[in-house]
Formats: C-alpha cells, structure tokens, sequence
C-alpha cells in the first residue's frame, strides 16, 4: 500500500498531470513539454521567513508555488520596503526576469512554509520559441499583471490610508480565508500590512485602533477578525 501510495503522489507531482498548471499561462503547453519540464523540475522547501529570491538577482528558471504563500516586495530609493503582492498556490514567480533575461526587479519571501517546483529557464525559452499557444498565454498574463500594477499606483495616488487598509483586509478575506476562531488566516505583521498599504507602520497603526473603536474589527495580538464587511466595502467606495 505504501508504495502504491508514494507512486500516486509521484505522478500527481508531475507537471503534466498537476491540477495547479490550469491556473496560469502553462496550461497552453503540449503534454511533450510538460514531460520534459517535469522530467527537469526540482522541488524545492522554504520556511517561513526564507527568501526565494532577492530583488537584483538573475535566475536560472521560474518558481511554480505548490503550496504557503510569499510576499513580492520592492526596496524603495529610500530604503523603504512596498509590498506589491502576495503569491499563494498556483502563481508563477520569477516568468518575467526569466522571459526577459534581466534581473529581477522584485524580492519573493516566504509568509509561511512553502513547497515550490523549480522549473529551469531553458524550458520556457523553448516553449516561447516553439509553441504560439503558450506565448499568447504568457502575454495576457503580462499584460494582466501590469492592468493590475496601474491599478495599484491609481489607488496609491488617490485613495485614503482608510480606504487602502479597507481593501487589503477585504482581500486577505476573500482570497486566503479565515481561521477557526474566524481571524485572517494570513497573519501579517504590522509592518507588513503597513508596506502592502503603501503607509508609515504608526499611521497603520492608529488606522487599525480606529477601525476597532468603529467596530468594524477586532484584534487579539497580531490576529484580526473583519466585524462588518458591509461598512468595509462602503468605506472602500469612499461612502463613509
């Protein structure tokens, strides 16, 4: 039984039969070229804490996240860190430098232990070259990545501290869930929440003591539990 187990769990491994391709640009490739790329590909652990990569750094291939999520962040001139995204499973981290050819212009951090699948760069360089399907799918890709980008720079420039807060509890929600005890499942730190925000940790701060006197949420150390998603999602309107 054991063995039997441990053969199922290779071949759901693999590239060609793994349910998390249909969630991004991969699932244009042939089945020939998910053999070779599964054939090819290293899984690789991060704990909590580590880096994937460092902005600056020129990889040798993309980053296929099976399971925990990372953080994308950027170093401003003036040493400050901005949180651009929050990468969980199905995301592919590290496509463009590696498309490109130039360093990347992002850090990747894991939030929580994660399992990635390494997938050397000269299977997408081939692909690109051989297969228009998967071209065309790493394009729309891009180009949605970069709708989102203006969008965030959009909200940056015209969007309260309150409004920016708002919306980042509402996606943590939606997109990561809650515990138990129905608290964020993502436990960010202050600091983090403060540099996905866009926002001084102090002024985060006092923004989170004020949504808790509204009684739109509650905290209990780092965790936050959303009261009122209702008053959340008007205040994101700028309704209140």
């Amino acid at each position: 039984m054991a063995s039997f187990e441990n053969m199922e769990n290779r071949d759901l491994n693999r590239c060609e039969n793994c349910i998390i391709r249909q969630m991004h640009s991969f699932r244009a490739l042939r089945k020939d070229e998910l053999k070779a790329m599964s054939d090819s590909k290293e899984t690789r652990q991060f704990k909590k804490g580590e880096p994937l990569f460092k902005e600056g750094d020129r990889l040798a291939g993309v980053f296929c996240v099976r399971n925990g999520i990372s953080k994308l962040s950027k170093i401003s001139d003036n040493g400050k860190e901005q949180i651009v995204k929050l990468a969980t499973k199905g995301e592919i981290l590290g496509q463009r430098s590696v498309i490109t050819s130039e360093q990347t212009n992002l850090s990747a951090t894991a939030l929580e232990d994660m399992e990635v699948c390494f997938i050397p760069k000269s299977h997408i360089e081939n692909s690109l070259h051989d297969n228009p399907a998967f071209t065309n799918a790493v394009l729309k890709h891009m180009a949605s990545e970069l709708k989102i980008a203006d969008d965030t720079i959009v909200n940056m420039a015209q969007k309260t501290v309150r409004q920016r807060l708002a919306e980042v509890l509402i996606y943590l929600h939606t997109n990561f869930g809650t515990d138990e005890d129905g608290y964020l499942y993502l436990q960010l730190s202050r600091s983090d929440i403060a540099d996905v925000v866009g926002t001084a940790t102090e002024l985060l701060i006092r923004t989170l003591t004020n949504f808790r006197k509204e009684g739109l949420i509650i905290t209990s150390g780092k965790r936050i539990k959303i009261i009122d998603n209702k008053l959340l999602n008007q205040l994101i309107q700028g309704h209140s």
